[in-house]
């Protein structure tokens, strides 16, 4: 049924922050082969990651895109971008059109079981500025994803992801409030997810 409304657009209705989600931004078909050409394409790489003192491998792979060699720096990492190629410049000028936003870079993270997974945080970098908007954008296999305020426990959100679905991030998303991916508890193949963001 939702494939005969792409244009839908659903905003939730919380405290401090907008958050709007395009349950089908892209028809479930082209999702589908724009994900196949991404997961075999893509130059993914895997980077250790420093928690509470101990070390060990991102429990996800990632590749970053982005203009003019910007570097984007999270949790000790330092990521250098390759430059667009033509899949993602069409998937960055579709989302900068019906969102009437623009992005200079994106983030591919690759979510290859249920067991890979991406803890609470906010995508706070100093080189995002001081609200920073993200784009979302899911191919594949669905996933949940959580959203929580950071000081009012009631405002808090499950969203199911879908192939081809698009989350927007905006004003106040990154300041009030944390998100993540968690390990299922069920059996998952893979899922990317390509967050669009600006790095000033």
């Amino acid at each position: 049924m939702l494939d005969l409304f792409p244009n839908e657009k659903i905003t939730f209705d919380l405290p401090d922050a907008i958050f709007e989600y395009y349950p089908n931004f892209l028809s479930t078909e082209k999702a589908t082969t724009l994900f196949e050409k991404l997961v075999n394409e893509t130059p993914w790489q895997q980077d250790s990651i420093t928690i509470y003192g101990k070390t060990h491998l991102q429990p996800r792979l990632t590749a970053l895109y982005g203009n003019e060699g910007k570097p984007y720096s999270y949790s000790n990492i330092v990521m250098h971008p390759h430059p667009w190629n033509a899949t993602l410049m069409y998937l960055k000028n579709e989302i900068e059109e019906r969102t009437q936003l623009n992005f200079t870079t994106v983030l591919l993270n690759l979510y290859r079981n249920e067991n890979d997974s991406n803890g609470w945080h906010s995508d706070n970098e100093k080189e995002l500025g001081r609200d920073p908007i993200i784009a979302s954008l899911s191919l594949g296999q669905e996933r949940v994803f959580q959203l929580r305020h950071n000081t009012k426990k009631e405002a808090k959100l499950n969203i199911t992801l879908g192939n081809g679905s698009l989350l927007v991030m905006k004003q106040g998303s990154q300041i009030y409030y944390k998100h993540q991916l968690p390990k299922a508890s069920s059996p998952k193949k893979n899922r990317i997810n390509l967050t669009f963001r600006t790095i000033i």
